[in-house]
């Protein structure tokens, strides 16, 4: 299925329904729904909606909200992209997602996501929530909360936000890369890979809150990497990158990545709080 948005589709799902958080300026405009089948047929419906303001709305508590997507390496038997490349890493890891746990929490419903372990050293899981879609927002705040309660286990935490519209995706990827050069990096969309930054990003204290803030901003085919401020205290980096000029889905998502080390070892990351402001 595709919404599109005064006749340009910003967001899409390879499902049957859409829940979806549209972004969109003030005034009046035309929403279709179009759903495809597998045989090529197609139906759809349209309406038109008036936004009064352009305040930003954030979305808050996304880690309590249903339906987050989990992928390895591969993903799995049975989703519409089986077979596709997901999460990097060496092979497919053994991880879950378990929401709505009462402790340890700061809002009385965090999301554990566990790293059980693996066949393959280096292996990873992405759980990405997708969020809904729209060209309008160019600016993003991704503000959370986690805990992990063995750091010495982890290689990195990855914290990302994408949107993606008009055949092309902005991939503000962020990643705490703990066992290679103890700084924050950035993704490149381009040249699809990290780029060290000079924030530090050593390992946290164990089953200790830490609050997170990334600023990112969409400026033409680039993604503007504003800042980052870990428990307070912020790094500026003012960093630029060329986006994904092919992407063949639209949306607006907010992803986590655990990854596995050497051995794979087994750890458990906590997200609380996550909140993400589109302006």
């Amino acid at each position: 299925m595709r919404v599109y948005i005064d006749g340009t589709a910003q967001q899409f799902t390879f499902y049957n329904t859409v829940d979806s958080y549209l972004w969109m300026s003030p005034g009046s405009h035309q929403i279709e729904i179009l759903a495809t089948d597998k045989s090529g047929n197609n139906a759809s419906s349209t309406f038109s909606v008036t936004v009064d303001s352009a305040q930003p709305a954030p979305v808050t508590e996304i880690q309590a909200l249903p339906n987050w997507e989990p992928c390895t390496k591969d993903f799995p038997p049975g989703h519409p992209r089986a077979g596709q490349t997901c999460a990097s890493g060496l092979g497919d890891a053994d991880s879950t997602m378990t929401e709505n746990q009462s402790s340890p929490s700061l809002s009385g419903k965090s999301a554990l996501i566990a790293l059980t372990g693996g066949s393959y050293q280096y292996s990873n899981e992405l759980y990405t929530k997708f969020l809904g879609g729209g060209a309008y927002p160019s600016k993003f705040t991704y503000d959370l909360y986690f805990m992990i309660d063995q750091p010495d286990r982890s290689q990195a935490l990855e914290f990302d936000v994408n949107q993606a519209f008009d055949s092309q995706r902005w991939v503000f990827g962020t990643e705490c890369n703990f066992k290679a050069d103890g700084v924050w990096d950035v993704w490149d969309g381009v040249k699809d890979a990290w780029q060290a930054t000079k924030a530090p990003c050593k390992p946290f204290p164990a089953n200790t809150w830490i609050h997170l803030v990334w600023q990112f901003e969409r400026v033409g085919n680039q993604v503007h990497y504003i800042s980052v401020t870990v428990n307070g205290q912020t790094y500026p980096l003012d960093l630029y990158y060329a986006n994904e000029p092919y992407w063949p889905m639209e949306s607006i998502d907010v992803a986590f990545q655990i990854d596995g080390d050497y051995a794979q070892q087994p750890y458990n990351v906590w997200l609380d709080n996550v909140t993400l402001t589109a302006q």
